[in-house]
């Protein structure tokens, strides 16, 4: 096909202001991506921005299966916590409370404030 361009599992982007840490996501205008390497602001980054990443998350939240997780912009966490928050998919594993990390299937496109 002329206009297929490359595979869009993981994107090089600009880092912003503040520049990007390695596995810590990141929103990129209406993009939200995990960047596989630290890189300091206007520096060149891939960012994965679909699949299965593991991720910090609030560490007293319960996950299940299949629940939508959100990104929490201010603290750099995903959580389940709707009001203000960016939804990036949904939970791809149980996730007890308490624990550091949980499993996240990123959908890859501009999903808009999280739905309560």
């Amino acid at each position: 096909m002329k206009t297929y361009e490359q595979p869009g599992e993981v994107i090089e982007f600009a880092a912003p202001a503040g520049g990007v840490v390695s596995g810590t996501g990141v929103k990129i205008g209406d993009l939200f991506v995990v960047p596989t390497v630290t890189a300091a602001a206007t520096v060149r980054f891939n960012g994965v921005r679909l699949g299965v990443v593991e991720h910090a998350k609030v560490s007293a939240q319960e996950w299940t299966e299949g629940q939508q997780i959100n990104w929490d912009d201010t603290a750099k966490l995903m959580t389940t916590v709707t009001t203000g928050n960016f939804r990036v998919g949904v939970a791809a594993r149980v996730a007890a409370n308490p624990t550091a990390t949980g499993k996240v299937v990123l959908h890859g496109g501009n999903l808009g404030a999280a739905l309560a």
